[in-house]
């Protein structure tokens, strides 16, 4: 799987995957235009809507409404190494549901593939140019 994040000017990064774009930037405060979310902000998104998405398909399952379904994230700051040292996710639901799918809702909350992405150890390699070296010994 791949995508490409490449320079639109200033701060502005576009981020395409296939046929889709998200626009990233910075805040004016940070010298941007604000043309879009930032990379942060993009991230903790990815947290969030992938909590949604399973939380939604744990609804679809159990026959629950999805209608109202919402998931809010706030995150803090952390330094030693700057990072998102925080994320709190909190699920609406508009309805209640019994305790025992309260329990399992939660779990399948835990599973989204973001958080786990990231509660495990993760390997993030970066190179400079990698597929200058091998044109360049061709």
């Amino acid at each position: 799987m791949k995508l490409t994040a490449a320079y639109h000017g200033g701060t502005r990064y576009d981020v395409t995957s296939g046929a889709h774009r998200i626009v990233t930037d910075q805040p004016p405060a940070d010298g941007g235009q604000d043309a879009g979310m930032s990379p942060v902000e993009l991230f903790v998104g990815s947290v969030a809507s992938c909590v949604a998405y399973f939380v939604g398909q744990f609804c679809a399952r159990h026959n629950i409404s999805r209608d109202g379904l919402s998931v809010d994230a706030e995150w803090t700051m952390a330094e030693g190494p700057h990072r998102v040292g925080r994320i709190d996710i909190a699920i609406h639901l508009p309805h209640r549901i019994p305790s025992e799918q309260k329990e399992r809702l939660l779990k399948v909350a835990h599973g989204c593939t973001v958080h786990q992405s990231i509660a495990s150890a993760l390997t993030v390699e970066i190179k400079l140019n990698p597929h200058a070296a091998s044109r360049a010994q061709s």
